[in-house]
């Protein structure tokens, strides 16, 4: 059986690609069980400082593969590892980009919800199409909510209406649109500028933005830990002998 999904690792970025474009890279029971295999591989692999999620074909993701839901329930369709995914995602310890030549469409804009970055050539669309066909966009709604504008939410969730790139920039869902040929210097713009943090560092910023406080207390004693811890100190000293500090090659 061929794989679905590939993993490639260069200078601590690791592209995990979907690769089923004849389906349209639809979550396929074996898609899943490879996205959340590589999605940990990465996650524990020592030399990855960054995630890409890439596709091959026009189309990022089409959602659920609809031909393997058909008169079953939710159980026997395997869509209860979905939310593994998504959660290996959005708590990742490593920033994750998504990076979309194409279309993305329900359960696909859940995955560009929960990555730390979106990035999308122009001419890519989204739509919740859930309703239209007599469902719920449940799961997706535990990424997806937190990103979009409300009035945006309630417009796009319940009409399933397509939406262009522009729209996805302006409603908080992907961070920057441009020119398909401009679309790998862009992913590139942010891998590069990511991989700058400290790793420790990015992994308890990632935790505070997912968890974000009011507490004064419990932030002073954050700050203060991270300022005396070893990746701490050895930023500031970098910063004040002008070089790389030691995680960045």
């Amino acid at each position: 059986m061929a794989e679905l999904v590939h993993i490639a690792v260069d200078r601590g970025v690791a592209a995990i690609t979907l690769d089923s474009p004849h389906n349209r890279n639809a979550l396929s029971q074996q898609l899943r069980g490879e996205l959340r295999h590589h999605l940990t591989t990465a996650i524990d692999d020592d030399r990855v400082r960054v995630i890409v999620l890439d596709h091959t074909g026009p189309v990022f993701c089409a959602g659920m593969d609809l031909k393997e839901a058909g008169g079953t329930a939710s159980g026997d369709q395997g869509v209860n590892e979905f939310p593994e995914i998504l959660d290996l995602i959005r708590t990742s310890p490593k920033p994750v980009v998504a990076k979309l030549a194409g279309p993305a469409r329900a359960g696909g804009v859940g995955i560009v919800a929960a990555a730390d970055i979106a990035v999308a050539a122009d001419t890519a669309t989204f739509a919740f199409t859930e309703v239209r066909i007599g469902v719920v966009p449940a799961v997706i709604s535990v990424t997806v909510l937190p990103r979009l504008a409300p009035r945006a939410a309630h417009e796009l969730f319940l009409t399933g209406e397509t939406f262009d790139a522009t729209r996805a920039v302006a409603i908080g869902l992907i961070n920057s649109a441009v020119p398909a040929d401009r679309l790998d210097a862009e992913v590139v713009r942010y891998t590069d500028m990511l991989s700058k943090g400290g790793p420790v560092a990015l992994a308890a910023t990632k935790a505070l933005l997912r968890e974000p406080v009011s507490d004064f207390g419990s932030m002073l004693k954050l700050s203060a830990e991270f300022f005396a811890s070893e990746e701490g100190q050895e930023g500031i000293a970098a910063f004040a002998q002008k070089r790389n500090p030691s995680w960045i090659p």
